[in-house]
């Protein structure tokens, strides 16, 4: 009986020591999120929007190939710890793409990290139906 007891207060113990580290973890994750959708949902939450940033990551010669209408294009590789002139405002909406979704996960938890608070990243332009603008 004594050594049930014992081993019911030893788990107690460390599951609820587990619970509480995991619990600050996930606080953290959190802080440091940004939305996750389809391309077409993206494509639709922008019609509703008016102020926004259309945001390619990927190479310069892939957005030159072909891109989004009014995207910008600032590569995945560019993005790093330091302030992003082209994106000033930290609070304005921010929809992230490339060419499958890879890098735009990358770029979008790297601009959380920088700060960024609305970040949407919304896959690749593999999965993109509509006209694209070629060049600069």
């Amino acid at each position: 009986m004594r050594k049930v007891f014992i081993l019911c207060i030893t788990l107690f113990t460390l599951l609820t020591g587990c619970g509480k580290g995991d619990s600050m973890d996930n606080n953290t994750e959190q802080q440091l999120d940004f939305q996750q959708l389809s391309m077409q949902e993206g494509l639709e939450l922008m019609e509703a929007d008016t102020d926004y940033i259309l945001l390619d990551v990927r190479r310069i010669d892939e957005f030159e190939a072909g891109h989004i209408p009014g995207a910008i294009n600032i590569p995945n590789e560019s993005i790093g710890t330091e302030e992003i002139a082209e994106l000033p405002d930290k609070n304005q909406t921010i929809y992230v793409y490339c060419r499958s979704g890879n890098r735009s996960k990358q770029a979008a938890k790297k601009l959380v990290q920088l700060g960024y608070t609305n970040v949407i990243e919304f896959g690749g332009i593999i999965d993109y139906s509509g006209e694209v603008e070629k060049g600069r």
